[in-house]
């Protein structure tokens, strides 16, 4: 790959930079809105490409995975588009195997058991060997948006990824991955510095092929509460902040970054802490209550994603007191958590709608 300036001169002139200005906390004519999980299940178009092609196949393969990403930009005048992959790749490239099962979701079928199993995985990991593919399908995409948005690079965050590593899936407990997390403290935080180290040189990586923001996903934070939060995801979270921003300056490369932690709704004061640029924020928590405790970031958020569900025309005025409550200044709209997979897409054009007229 040739370096980092030159890679970024040959890209397209960004059309519309509404999202990397709420980003960076400057003026905007509307409020931006991206979807967590846009390109995805909820789309026929993703559906049929879907069935001929095995989910990681997609993942893996650069033309592949940018078409999907292209698919709701070309459907719906969204403010963003976010690469698509899965969380679960990093895993992968320690070794573990991840399978994504139908109506199942993905499926670790060795999981980590004792702390003794941390030897199985590979480390060092070199991103730029197993998970170039992520790489190239960023460039590309970036190239085959033609400056229409930004483009969005994301990763998950060590404790997200290691309760999957360690319960061999999705859980509704985390009892597994607490446990560990209670009867061994050391060997957890050491699986944490593992996968911290990865996450950083993916993110920078994701940023050096092109990526205009990124996004860490601790999508199981509220399986923890204040405590553990604070002992074994917040240092982790903000370790890859720190280092992620350190070697882009290097690179004159400033990408604003998103620290999203579901159901932290504990953990306001802290997350207003990192040095983030945006917060995202699930529905469980009040507007008023995150712009009271987050004043100098971008909030991001917060949809309860079952308000698709709703008639167009409620869905309107959710959209819309949404706005109201948040206002133009500092905040990007989204769901609380990913669009769920049965979801009529012409509710999503009203969301958007709903969005840009509001204020």
């Amino acid at each position: 790959m040739s370096s980092v300036s030159e890679e970024k001169m040959t890209f397209p002139p960004l059309k519309n930079d509404r999202l990397l200005r709420a980003a960076r906390g400057e003026e905007v004519d509307k409020i931006p809105i991206w979807i967590m999980r846009q390109a995805g299940r909820y789309l026929p178009e993703f559906r049929e490409l879907r069935s001929k092609h095995d989910f990681f196949t997609i993942c893996q393969t650069p033309e592949l995975a940018a078409e999907i990403t292209l698919q709701p930009i070309r459907r719906f005048n969204l403010d963003a588009s976010i690469i698509f992959s899965d969380i679960l790749v990093i895993p992968q490239a320690l070794g573990m195997v991840v399978e994504m099962k139908p109506a199942v979701g993905p499926v670790l079928p060795e999981p980590l058991v004792i702390p003794e199993d941390l030897k199985k995985l590979k480390t060092p990991v070199d991103v730029y060997k197993e998970l170039n593919y992520v790489f190239e399908a960023i460039t590309l995409t970036r190239h085959k948006l033609e400056g229409k948005v930004p483009l969005i690079g994301f990763s998950g965050a060590p404790w997200t990824l290691m309760s999957y590593m360690i319960e061999g899936g999705g859980s509704k407990t985390m009892s597994k991955s607490k446990h560990w997390l209670y009867k061994y403290p050391e060997e957890s935080k050491k699986l944490l510095e593992i996968l911290t180290n990865v996450i950083v040189d993916y993110l920078v990586g994701q940023a050096k092929a092109g990526a205009q923001l990124l996004q860490l996903f601790e999508s199981n934070a509220e399986y923890l509460d204040l405590d553990l939060f604070k002992e074994f995801a917040l240092p982790y979270i903000n370790t890859i902040n720190e280092k992620v921003k350190a070697q882009l300056k290097q690179m004159n490369n400033d990408v604003p970054m998103t620290i999203f932690a579901k159901g932290a709704h504990y953990a306001l004061e802290e997350l207003n802490q990192t040095k983030y640029d945006i917060v995202g924020i699930d529905w469980t928590i009040e507007p008023s209550l995150a712009r009271s405790i987050i004043k100098n970031k971008t909030l991001q958020g917060n949809l309860d994603p079952c308000a698709l569900y709703a008639s167009k025309e409620k869905l309107r005025k959710i959209g819309t007191q949404m706005a109201k409550e948040f206002g133009k200044s500092r905040y990007i709209a989204n769901l609380g958590h990913g669009i769920y997979p049965d979801m009529d897409p012409e509710h999503v054009q009203v969301l958007i709608d709903a969005i840009h007229d509001a204020l």
